[in-house]
């Protein structure tokens, strides 16, 4: 049976509980922790992880498609992130509360997508799964064509687009995710925040999504609130 990471019980269970103890989920060296699933790998020989490590930081080649996910399940926590698209600006994704995978057109597991697209960073895309914002009707369009499954309107628009940094440049993501609810602020900016999500806990997946991404930072840290802002 999967272990469920609660931050407060086993990995930090030396430090105390009430300690904001950060723990990396990538060590610099290797994909120690995380489990690839590519469909492709499944049935062509030839099919190259699409995960390496280069140069100290965890790259997402694009292709062929597919996640790295964390063998763990987390709650309550804050991810810091790092990253930025090395070559055309494209897209990537870091999904939250993973759990069933291919559970979306045989690729994606159920999940709260939380977009890096270029100059749509900080959208929610629910896979499977679900969450409310403000002004749902504005930022997802009409209530009837909302859903959580192929053929569906699954995006959540962002708070504010163009909050990336130039192509080339280090971008800031965090996100936190407490009980049933996710923020999410890009390069400091609060860029979602959403409620009421059908889940609250589960993996943390990587995407490979088209375009190649470098991350130099994924690191955890355990919470006990949200944040009103980013210190």
């Amino acid at each position: 049976m999967k272990k469920l990471i609660f931050l407060c019980a086993e990995v930090l269970i030396l430090v105390g509980c009430n300690t904001q103890t950060t723990v990396p989920l990538f060590n610099g060296q290797n994909q120690e922790g995380w489990h690839v699933d590519v469909p492709e790998m499944d049935t062509l020989s030839n099919t190259i992880n699409p995960f390496i490590v280069r140069d100290g930081n965890l790259v997402s080649l694009g292709t062929p498609r597919g996640h790295l996910i964390t063998d763990a399940d987390y709650k309550e926590y804050r991810l810091d992130i790092e990253y930025r698209f090395t070559g055309e600006p494209g897209n990537c994704g870091i999904l939250v509360h993973a759990s069933t995978p291919r559970a979306l057109y045989k690729m994606f597991p159920k999940s709260i997508e939380v977009q890096m697209e270029h100059e749509n960073a900080g959208d929610f895309w629910v896979i499977v799964e679900d969450i409310t914002a403000d002004n749902m009707v504005e930022r997802r369009g009409p209530k009837e064509s909302w859903g959580i499954i192929e053929g569906t309107n699954r995006r959540i628009e962002n708070l504010k687009n163009g909050l990336e940094k130039p192509l080339g440049e280090w971008n800031s993501m965090v996100i936190e995710c407490f009980e049933n609810k996710i923020k999410v602020w890009v390069n400091g900016t609060l860029a979602n925040h959403g409620y009421n999500a059908t889940v609250s806990s589960g993996q943390i997946a990587v995407q490979a999504e088209g375009s190649e991404v470098e991350f130099r930072k994924l690191e955890l840290t355990p919470i006990t609130e949200l944040s009103d802002d980013l210190e």
